[in-house]
C-alpha cells in the first residue's frame, strides 16, 4: 500500500509514432516505468493520440500505433497497480478545457514556440492550426491533473514553462485553481547515438527497436558505422560507437573492462557490435516474453486502460467543475 499523504503526482505523456527503439527507452521509458514502482509518487501516463493527429491521416494506422505503444509500455513492466495509464482521447475534458484556455492565450505566446517556429522554418510538417494550438493542448494535458512534475527531455521544457504561463493567466483571470507544475529535467541524460553517430530518431531511420525480432536487431547493431581501424589497433572508447551504445546497458565492470581492451589493442568492432547485440537480447529478454503474451491477452490490456481512464477522469471531472463554475459555465 502507498501512503498518499506524502506522494507526488507525476504526470507524462507519450506520443504514438512507431517501433520504440533505444533512444525511447534510455530518454524517458526507463524512468516512467522506475517512477511506476516508486512510492513516493502517483502517476499519471498517457498516450498523447490527440498530439498525433498533426502528422498522422490514417485512422487505422494511428489505431495500431496506439495499441502497439500500450502493449511496450506495460511489456517493459509499467505498474498499473497504483498509475493511472490510459489513451489520451478517452478523457473528453480535455478538449473542453483546450477551448477555454484557447480563449484566454495570447497569439503571441504560442508564436514563441520553438516547436512552431522549427516547423515553419524546415517546412517538414503541414502547418495546421492543430500544429499551432500544440502547446495549449499540451498545457491541458498537464494542467488539468494538477500534477507536481512533469518529467520531460530539455526540447520539451519551453512547453511545460508554457503550461506555467497559461495556468498563472487563468488563475490571475478566475481565482487560483491549477498547481503551477515543474519540469523535471535529469541533466545527466546524455544523447543516446544512433548507428550513424546522430541522435537517434526514427526520423533519421537510425535506430535500434527494442522489441525487433532477433534477425531484425541484428541487423541493425552490425549496421553501427565504425571507422577502418584493424583489431590491433588501440581504440579511443569515447569514439567508438558500438561501445558508446554497449556501455548504457553493460554492467559498469564489463564496460570499464571493455573500455581497456580498446585502448590497448586486440578487439575489432565486430566483437563489439556483438557483445552489443547480445546484451540487448538479454536485457529486453522479459520483455519481449512480456509482450507476446500481451497480444494473446487483449482483453488484460483493454480492462487496464479503463482503470486507467477511471482515475484520470475522476481527477480531470473534478477539475473541470471547478472551472466551469470559475468562468460561469454553469446554471
Amino acid at each position: 500500500m502507498r501512503y498518499f499523504f506524502c506522494m507526488k503526482r507525476v504526470l507524462s505523456g507519450m506520443q504514438p509514432s512507431g517501433n520504440p527503439h533505444n533512444g525511447n527507452y534510455l530518454g524517458a521509458m526507463r524512468r516512467h516505468v522506475e517512477l511506476s514502482h516508486d512510492a513516493e509518487h502517483e502517476c499519471f501516463y498517457f498516450v498523447a493520440n490527440y498530439h498525433a493527429l498533426t502528422t498522422v491521416r490514417d485512422g487505422a494506422t494511428l489505431h495500431n500505433l496506439t495499441r502497439e505503444l500500450v502493449l511496450d509500455y506495460l511489456a517493459l513492466g509499467l505498474d498499473t497497480t497504483e498509475t493511472a495509464f490510459f489513451v489520451q482521447s478517452s478523457i473528453p475534458e480535455l478538449t473542453e478545457l483546450t477551448w477555454i484556455f484557447d480563449c484566454i492565450t495570447s497569439m503571441g505566446l504560442l508564436e514563441r514556440a520553438h516547436a512552431w517556429k522549427d516547423a515553419r522554418a524546415k517546412k517538414k510538417k503541414e502547418i495546421t492550426v492543430g500544429l499551432f494550438n500544440y502547446p495549449v493542448l499540451m498545457a491541458v494535458d498537464i494542467l488539468i491533473y494538477k500534477p507536481d512534475m512533469v518529467p520531460v527531455g530539455k526540447d520539451q521544457k519551453q512547453h511545460v514553462e508554457m503550461a506555467r504561463d497559461i495556468a498563472e493567466n487563468f488563475n490571475n483571470t478566475f481565482g487560483e485553481t491549477f498547481k503551477l507544475p515543474a519540469p523535471d529535467i535529469k541533466e545527466d541524460v546524455a544523447v543516446v547515438p544512433g548507428t550513424d553517430g546522430q541522435k537517434m530518431s526514427k526520423s533519421y531511420g537510425n535506430v535500434i527497436e527494442i522489441f525487433a525480432d532477433e534477425a531484425r536487431l541484428k541487423e541493425q547493431v552490425f549496421s553501427i558505422k565504425t571507422d577502418s581501424k584493424g583489431v590491433d589497433e588501440p581504440k579511443n572508447p569515447t569514439e567508438v560507437l558500438p561501445y558508446n551504445l554497449y556501455a548504457f546497458f553493460a554492467h559498469d565492470r564489463e564496460a570499464r573492462d571493455l573500455a581497456e581492451k580498446l585502448k590497448a589493442g586486440g578487439v575489432g568492432y565486430a566483437e563489439i557490435k556483438k557483445k552489443l547485440f547480445e546484451t540487448l537480447l538479454d536485457h529486453f529478454a522479459k520483455a519481449r516474453t512480456a509482450r507476446r503474451a500481451l497480444e494473446k491477452n487483449l482483453d488484460h490490456v483493454e480492462a487496464v486502460l479503463r482503470e486507467g481512464t477511471r482515475k484520470a477522469r475522476a481527477v480531470a471531472t473534478a477539475t473541470m467543475d471547478d472551472v466551469r463554475k470559475k468562468v460561469g459555465l454553469w446554471l
